[in-house]
């Protein structure tokens, strides 16, 4: 039973912690444009140069021996 005495608080910690998060992300924009990134992948159009740049592989060097 003392044991509840150790959890509650910091359960409520916890959810004070995550509403901060929350709150922080709503501020900054994170919830703006939820629509766009799942329908990106239905165009038509090629990837740009700089988009190609960046999610190109890296090329690894081969071992000589």
């Amino acid at each position: 039973m003392n044991i509840l005495l150790f959890l509650i608080p910091i359960s409520l910690v916890m959810v004070g912690i995550a509403a901060l998060v929350f709150v922080w992300a709503v501020r900054h924009g994170q919830f703006e444009d939820l629509d766009t990134p799942a329908l990106d992948i239905l165009r038509d159009e090629p990837p740009t140069a700089s988009t190609q740049a960046n999610t190109a592989p890296e090329e690894t060097p081969h071992d000589a021996g």
